[in-house]
């Protein structure tokens, strides 16, 4: 199973990163409905590896046209998921992609 951190409303990337590093999380999942996600999540992206946090999965959805989707998955950004996604394919993505570290892990 997941444990959940809900940090609220209105975080900034900074807030988000700290609580991040904070919690040990391996997973950080925003949702954006304000327009601004070519804004947060590279900026998000970028205090993660400033603090030598980028093995944490970035992903997400909200009202994010496919360009920038394609756009924000090409620089590194986990999948994003829109409007109408079910739940269950974002948390089988997120399983999926914690399983694929794991056999890496014991690859290594």
């Amino acid at each position: 199973g997941f444990e959940v951190i809900y940090t609220g409303l209105h975080q900034t990337p900074e807030m988000v990163v700290a609580a991040a590093v904070q919690e040990d999380v391996d997973v950080v999942a925003m949702s954006i409905l304000s327009g601004a996600h070519m804004t947060l999540f590279p900026r998000v992206q970028e205090l993660l590896k400033a603090e030598g946090a980028d093995h944490i999965l970035l992903t997400g959805g909200g009202i994010i046209p496919e360009e920038d989707r394609d756009a924000l998955e090409a620089r590194g950004i986990g999948r994003l998921f829109g409007p109408g996604s079910p739940t269950s394919e974002a948390v089988q993505y997120i399983r999926d992609w914690a399983a694929s570290r794991s056999e890496d892990a014991l690859s290594t």
